[in-house]
């Protein structure tokens, strides 16, 4: 049974929808060490994240976490100590992988603790109630807006995906050409050094007279 174009533009809207919002991740802090979440992100994009420890499992006791967020260079973004719940947000101004590490740094530390982490994404940062309200559309209008930045979004992927690509091409061709140079580099010492043995050795050999 074939279906119609509303049917159609409906379940696109639904799948555009379902791609734009963003799920939370638990993380379990242990007593002691580190734990780190990472996500390859490209240059300006708008990062936004919340967190906050649950304290189900410690009813009793308020201990408080420490977080660092750093850029593929190495430069911090957000640092946070004694906290129990935050946010940070920024546009990344290079494209790598972004880091963001927790740890306890309270002196409870019997046990681990579970960290609940919001982060988003490019268009899943966008507030859609406050742009609704903004240019007065909704309904399907405000899902097709949706749609039209999806969209943008996935060419924008696209396009640095092919860029990627474009540069590993051009490592692995270098990559290629210095093996080959060194592949001929090596023949050339090891036909070098046989020739010279078998000059060394006729030499030797004419001294003893045995040739």
């Amino acid at each position: 049974m074939a279906r119609s174009p509303a049917a159609a533009l409906v379940a696109v809207l639904v799948l555009a929808v379902a791609c734009l919002r963003a799920e939370a991740v638990w993380l379990d802090l242990p007593p002691t060490g580190t734990k780190c979440v990472s996500e390859e992100i490209q240059a300006n994009v708008v990062v936004l994240a919340d967190y906050s420890l649950m304290y189900e499992s410690r009813p009793t006791s308020h201990p408080t976490l420490a977080i660092k967020v750093t850029s593929p260079y190495g430069n911090t973004l957000h640092e946070s100590a004694n906290a129990t719940v935050g946010q940070f947000a920024f546009t990344t101004k290079e494209a790598g992988n972004y880091l963001g590490c927790f740890w306890m740094d309270s002196a409870e530390k019997e046990s681990g603790v579970s960290i609940n982490l919001d982060w988003k994404i490019g268009i899943a940062t966008k507030d859609w109630d406050a742009i609704a309200k903004k240019e007065k559309i909704e309904g399907v209008e405000l899902e097709l807006r949706k749609l039209e930045v999806a969209v943008e979004s996935i060419h924008q992927n696209m396009i640095y995906l092919k860029a990627r690509e474009a540069e590993m091409r051009e490592v692995s061709e270098k990559t290629n050409g210095r093996v080959a140079l060194f592949s001929i580099l090596s023949l050339s010492v090891c036909i070098a050094v046989s020739v010279l043995q078998v000059w060394h050795l006729q030499g030797y050999f004419a001294k003893k007279k045995l040739i």
